[in-house]
């Protein structure tokens, strides 16, 4: 199996509370708006994107039928190697009505994959072949969606945590964005991100070489693509003073804690200046968010009221996807 061409992203960020999913979400939408095509994929258990995205009786239905043979959700595809009755099986993914947008539903269960990953993790120092399957099965299933689909971006979702299946998500994305709040948790949980981030990447290493050949396998090289700060409230045109210090506070942190700690494993995971690496900053849209979450969309395309405000999310977000595209593009 061949790598498909789509650029997989993630938006990550172990503490929970900073956004993450509706970030993924609102850069899928501008990226689908610049013509591109994009894969939403919920590999968090607790399914927030899936939730966000379906109305509830539709994922109900997707989770009630999840272990049937015509099953949707990413615990269909995968469900067949956790039982060890078979290889991924290939799940269609669901279209949005937000233009170019595609989303392989998440799945309770996926819990169970989750715990079998870390027996997977230790059977790949062992040269087992059902280790590096197993290890590479969720971006397998990916990459024959992204194939059939003509995907040109994949943003996964994850959970608010460093456990098993956020590893092999990580490590098998090309390129990384960190959300950050402007508090004090946010920057602290840098420097544990940036380690844990840099042991992976070591260890995966260590298996790719000892790898039989010929085995589909995750890359293990995720670069760091930026950071968003966000959540910040502005006014008359300023951060407030309150959280105006943390924005300091966050980029130099995320040049101690991420950029020199990549740079010092590899020089080539995080390339570019300080500058290059903000991509932008997304401030507290106030309602917009809880109304973008009851309506199922991203922030560009709430009503009822809040055409000023979507208006602003359109033009923060698009500008965003462009420097996204920039750097994803082959010079």
């Amino acid at each position: 199996m061949t790598r498909s061409s789509a650029k997989r992203l993630i938006v990550f960020n172990h503490k929970g509370g900073v956004g993450k999913t509706t970030l993924g979400i609102n850069i899928a939408a501008a990226l689908g708006a610049l013509g591109k095509r994009v894969l939403l994929v919920d590999a968090d258990p607790q399914c927030n994107l899936t939730s966000y995205l379906l109305e509830s009786n539709v994922v109900d239905d997707l989770l009630d039928n999840s272990d049937q043979p015509n099953g949707s959700t990413i615990w269909s595809a995968v469900k067949p190697l956790v039982e060890g009755s078979g290889d991924v099986r290939i799940v269609d993914p669901i279209e949005m009505s937000t233009p170019n947008l595609y989303l392989l539903p998440g799945d309770l269960r996926l819990s169970e994959f989750e715990a079998e990953l870390s027996e997977l993790w230790a059977a790949c120092f062992q040269r087992k072949i059902r280790g590096f399957r197993g290890t590479s099965a969720l971006s397998a299933l990916v990459n024959s969606v992204a194939e059939k689909t003509k995907i040109d971006f994949v943003i996964y979702d994850s959970g608010p945590n460093i456990g098993p299946l956020t590893r092999v998500v990580l490590l098998d994305s090309d390129y990384f964005i960190i959300p950050a709040a402007c508090d004090l948790f946010s920057v602290r949980a840098l420097k544990t991100l940036g380690l844990t981030l840099a042991g992976w990447i070591r260890e995966w290493g260590m298996i790719f070489k000892v790898a039989p050949d010929g085995l589909y396998l995750i890359p293990g090289k995720p670069k760091f693509l930026g950071y968003l700060p966000q959540r910040f409230r502005v006014y008359r045109g300023q951060v407030i003073l309150g959280q105006a210090g943390y924005l300091s506070l966050i980029d130099k942190h995320i040049y101690s804690d991420i950029v020199t700690t990549l740079r010092e494993l590899d020089p080539t995971l995080a390339e570019g200046t300080m500058n290059h690496f903000r991509l932008g900053q997304v401030k507290d849209f106030g309602s917009l968010a809880p109304a973008s979450q009851t309506q199922g969309v991203p922030f560009q395309d709430v009503d009822g009221g809040h055409a000023n405000m979507a208006s602003q999310a359109r033009t923060v977000f698009s500008q965003i996807a462009q420097k996204i595209v920039e750097r994803t593009t082959p010079a």
